[in-house]
């Protein structure tokens, strides 16, 4: 099946390694210094391109965190033809640095994945400046368990050729007031290495 064209774009745009160093020397009160991946993996090729996320401060590299899949896949829908599906790990403690890890990426299959319905966006492609936003469908709400308790995130983000920003936040869910993530403004990333040749291994159409 032919991938839609705004699909394809935002999967080149978001695979990458990135870091938000500049950002973090500006503000530091309030922006940790991180480092993020995004690496293709196969899984729901068939109408999707799929990545693999996760993070780490640059202080603890070898401690990286919030590790989920990243499905960016189209719809037969006229108001969001292109969606992306987060999904959960339900051992996301066996893929911490598994974005330095393609091989290990490979290996996975739909069975390690944990469904989040609630965490699905909607895609807009800008042409100036140049980008593709991805923000919450409509009435969505996105619930994910931490550390055996329930949590919830507001996420979104617009990617760049050259960058990304993250919208994501956490909410307290009983003040719904962001407590973590993008509370000042977006987080500010850099991409570094360009992953976008892997989807190739992943049969990108």
């Amino acid at each position: 099946m032919p991938l839609d064209p705004t699909l394809v774009t935002l999967a080149r745009y978001m695979a990458g390694e990135f870091d938000n160093r500049e950002q973090a020397i500006a503000d530091p009160v309030w922006y940790v210094h991180l480092r993020f991946w995004q690496r293709p993996v196969p899984l729901f090729s068939e109408d999707s391109l799929t990545l693999f996320a996760e993070q780490a401060s640059v202080i603890n590299l070898d401690q990286p965190y919030r590790q989920r899949i990243i499905r960016l896949m189209q719809r037969n829908d006229v108001a969001a033809p292109v969606q992306v599906q987060y999904y959960g790990l339900k051992d996301p403690t066996a893929a911490q640095g598994a974005g330095l890890k393609p091989e290990f990426l490979q290996a996975l299959t739909l069975d390690h994945l944990e469904s989040l319905p609630g965490c699905r966006l909607q895609v807009t492609h800008h042409l100036e400046p140049h980008s593709i936003v991805a923000s919450p469908m409509p009435g969505s709400q996105c619930f994910f368990s931490y550390q055996g308790r329930k949590a919830q995130v507001q996420l979104g983000f617009a990617a760049y050729p050259d960058r990304f920003e993250s919208h994501d936040k956490g909410i307290d869910i009983e003040t719904q007031k962001a407590t973590w993530g993008a509370v000042m403004g977006p987080y500010r990333y850099t991409k570094r290495r360009d992953f976008a040749a892997e989807f190739a291994i992943v049969g990108e159409s």
